[in-house]
């Protein structure tokens, strides 16, 4: 480990036309609110002296902002694909065929076309972690994959955002030198729509320790509270699997039920919240891979225990009526809840100990690696509000 050397005024988050939004799609998003925010609040306590000052002076923001990715959910599509990775949708051993890094993922099983007027032609890539192969019109290349994914970032990857990624003669030329008979090299995202979770965890790392050496205290405040939101989704093994709501095996509702239901029953009166301190994570990379890996392997619990369940509990005493936000809503009742929960011997509680622990551990190791800059003296900030306008166009995941 490495050694450690011996305010803000909260604002409202603007949401345009969300009064509508919190009924509907809002229910029940990933852990709850109510989870989020606890899971957030509690990280707080797990951090050093150095650090816990300015964190528990701004614990309201960091409480109450673990929830604004929900609410990007609704506004970008790039947002949704953040809180997930559908990893059992890349064959049968994913983690060890699917690529830990980004560029080379996309590299694998994104689609390539090289267009020259009516003509399109595709592009064949064959993937592998040292060399990786490119054929097309009976002419072939091979790269040492290094050097191939230092031109997808510097000529594909600036496009990430963009509706379509395209690349003109010039471009395609310096991604595939001597291919410069083509017009435009076209390239079809298929991956990201399966989730980037871990991927977008190791960026989030890297932005946290950046605004950690540039002592940006708002920025710092920001990616703490937003980083604990994912950090939390990725603790959830709903949110590694394309039966992510249980759609596949006649289970709808059960994400819901897991996350948001369970916690809100039984979180404050019976979890214990005593995780220990924040520990120094040498291999953020690897760690938030391990995070993913760990929830997955509790997917087949989840959704056997609950199976089960049905079949043995009364079934008129499975689901009830409950009133939430001037609403009625049919939710799981708390004793078919409760049955549920004994079931899995307290992998719920489990879950949120481990991602608390976690989100207290990557805001240490940011600011270590960072340098360890002292937070004592940063005083009294204003966060500029963000204002989320919802797209109606966006369509997102929803785990009613």
């Amino acid at each position: 480990m490495k050694a450690v050397k011996p305010y803000y005024k909260i604002i409202t988050l603007v949401l345009t036309g969300f009064a509508v939004v919190w009924g509907t799609a809002f229910h029940s998003p990933e852990w709850g609110f109510f989870g989020h925010r606890k899971i957030n609040r509690m990280a707080v306590f797990t951090l050093p002296p150095e650090m816990i000052s300015f964190y528990k002076k701004n614990i309201e923001y960091i409480t109450e902002h673990s929830v604004d990715p929900d609410k990007r959910r609704y506004a970008t599509k790039h947002e949704g694909v953040r809180h997930y990775i559908d990893i059992d949708a890349w064959g049968d051993q994913p983690f060890k065929t699917v690529p830990r890094i980004f560029s080379d993922a996309l590299i694998k099983y994104n689609q390539f076309f090289l267009i020259n007027g009516m003509d399109t032609t595709t592009v064949e890539v064959v993937y592998d972690r040292d060399t990786t192969s490119i054929s097309f019109n009976n002419t072939s290349f091979k790269y040492e994959t290094q050097e191939l994914r230092n031109r997808f970032r510097k000529y594909i990857m600036p496009q990430y955002y963009e509706d379509q990624w395209i690349l003109n003669e010039s471009m395609i030329d310096s991604l595939f030198p001597g291919v410069n008979d083509q017009q435009q090299l076209l390239v079809e995202d298929h991956f990201s729509s399966e989730g980037i979770l871990p991927y977008h965890l190791n960026k989030t790392y890297f932005n946290l320790v950046q605004a950690f050496k540039n002592k940006d205290r708002a920025r710092i405040l920001r990616i703490s509270a937003e980083f604990g939101h994912y950090i939390g989704d990725a603790h959830v093994p709903l949110h590694t699997t394309r039966n992510y709501n249980g759609q596949l095996t006649d289970q709808v509702g059960i994400h819901a039920f897991w996350e948001s239901r369970i916690p809100e029953l039984f979180a404050d009166k019976e979890y214990s919240y005593l995780v220990g301190k924040a520990q120094y994570i040498d291999k953020p990379h690897s760690y938030f891979w391990n995070i993913v890996y760990e929830s997955h392997q509790l997917l087949e619990d989840v959704l056997k225990i609950e199976q089960d369940l049905r079949k043995s509990f009364p079934e008129d005493q499975q689901m009830c009526y409950d009133e939430r936000l001037d609403r009625t809503i049919k939710t799981q009742c708390p004793e078919f809840a409760k049955a549920y929960q004994e079931r899995m011997q307290g992998m719920v509680e489990r879950r949120m100990q481990d991602a608390i622990l976690s989100i207290g551990s990557v805001w240490f190791s940011a600011w270590v690696d960072a340098g360890q800059p002292d937070l004592k003296d940063f005083g009294e900030i204003v966060i500029e509000e963000e204002k989320i306008e919802i797209d109606p166009n966006v369509n997102t995941r929803s785990h009613e």
